[in-house]
């Protein structure tokens, strides 16, 4: 009797431990990992350095955006070969589609603070009378006042993650344009179009 009874808890193990095994998650195999970037990004202009490249994160469902970049400058265009580095916050409300396979995004607005090192005689002491030059000479912050994007949808992954490729504009300006423009009343002379930066870009999601 007792050998009867450990065979059918046996057999009822061997029976129940497969169906928990299939109920068990498993992770997609293509799934990133939280620290991982989700795209890539390459820019010029728009504030940023002749050309500046970069990876982000995507959240709120796909509608913020956090990258960070590496901009460069050659001598030739600046005094100095300027390098800078830049985090940006970007947001986009909506997005639309075109078709199964493109899709547009009318607006994005953000902020991004920028830093650049090496710029002409940074940092020299007693270059200039206390007070000449208030604000930061490596430190930029600015906003992007409008922006947009198109994208072409290529296919999902197997955990339906999306594999967009997109090209961008971003409109903006920084702290120091602004009060250049304003409190100096450089705004009798200078055009709006003046303060504004215009950055192109190209980004990779994987």
């Amino acid at each position: 009797m007792r050998r009867l009874l450990f065979l059918l808890a046996g057999l009822g193990a061997a029976s129940v431990l497969p169906t928990l095994a299939q109920q068990k998650p498993v992770a997609p195999a293509d799934s990133l990992p939280w620290f991982r970037p989700r795209h890539v990004v390459v820019q010029t202009a728009g504030g940023l350095g002749m050309v500046a490249a970069g990876a982000g994160y995507s959240f709120w469902r796909d509608r913020a955006e956090a990258e960070v970049l590496l901009g460069y400058v050659p001598k030739k265009y600046a005094g100095s070969t300027l390098t800078i580095a830049t985090a940006k916050f970007l947001y986009t409300p909506f997005k639309l589609a075109l078709s199964p396979r493109l899709e547009v995004r009318p607006l994005t607005v953000g902020a991004y603070v920028s830093y650049t090192h090496n710029t002409i005689n940074d940092e020299v002491r007693g270059q200039y009378t206390k007070g000449y030059y208030w604000f930061s000479t490596d430190t930029r912050v600015g906003a992007i006042l409008l922006g947009g994007r198109v994208s072409y949808l290529r296919t999902e992954r197997a955990s339906g993650r999306s594999r967009r490729l997109s090209g961008y504009y971003e409109l903006g300006t920084n702290d120091l344009y602004l009060t250049s423009y304003v409190p100096n009343g450089n705004y009798r002379s200078l055009s709006p179009l003046d303060i504004l930066t215009l950055g192109l870009g190209i980004k990779a999601e994987f």
